[in-house]
């Protein structure tokens, strides 16, 4: 409990992976990418309740083994590629109100792809989101200003064209605005924002800034890239 307030935390861990075969259970050194949010959720004293929504029953196996709890199966309807993140959300905190009897007001959303985040991203998340009266808080990544949209171009019947428009006047960097990515460390919402709005977002939504080069695993580049990270730490 937080501030007065029940708090969930999800873990998404559909089977159905692309890039990398059942990547939720991928290892880095020895431990699987859903024992790293384990380690991590054991360390945050007000997460009142924590779930793991998957389709897999390998990874049903794999979480259990690290101390998380998996009380029901994803259904296949909200298992495939283009289901969003508060569909999941809303399935599971239906069932879970349902069994606790009990209402939850905070929802954590932590994916498994991101063995970097640290109980710090989280607890930052959850003071901001209720100190500023937010919806909702992400975790971001300062992009570099390399790939900003206004140095960006696309191919267009065989012609080169700027991206955005604007794009042929940037000479310096300095004319770029700092933009950001979310990076999937955390995202914290009320439950008001899925549950009324609909939304991972809603109105109000904050940001902790994670100056750290983000690494959340969806390819083989970014497991060699978190593997390299962790020998040279």
């Amino acid at each position: 409990m937080f501030d007065n307030k029940n708090v969930l935390a999800i873990i998404p861990a559909r089977g159905g992976s692309k890039g990398i075969k059942l990547k939720n259970i991928i290892k880095i050194k020895g431990i699987p990418l859903i024992g790293y949010s384990a380690k991590v959720i054991q360390k945050i004293k007000f997460i009142d309740r924590t779930v793991v929504s998957t389709d897999s029953q390998k990874i049903k196996k794999v979480s259990e083994k690290y101390g998380l709890n998996v009380p029901f199966m994803r259904p296949k309807r909200i298992s495939g590629d283009r289901i969003s993140d508060v569909d999941v959300i809303k399935d599971v905190l239906g069932k879970v109100e349902k069994i606790d009897k009990k209402k939850y007001h905070l929802i954590l959303l932590l994916q498994p792809t991101a063995p970097f985040r640290k109980p710090k991203h989280v607890r930052e998340c959850i003071k901001k989101l209720c100190k500023e009266k937010l919806d909702s808080v992400w975790t971001v990544s300062p992009i570099d200003l390399k790939n900003h949209p206004k140095k960006q171009l696309r191919i267009k019947e065989g012609n080169i064209e700027y991206y955005e428009k604007g794009g042929e006047k940037i000479i310096a960097r300095q004319q770029l605005d700092l933009l950001y990515i979310r990076n999937g460390y955390c995202y914290v919402m009320t439950r008001e924002c899925i549950v009324k709005n609909n939304s991972l977002k809603g109105k109000k939504t904050g940001a902790v800034i994670i100056k750290d080069f983000p690494i959340n695993i969806d390819e083989n580049l970014d497991l060699k890239l978190a593997n390299f990270f962790i020998r040279n730490r």
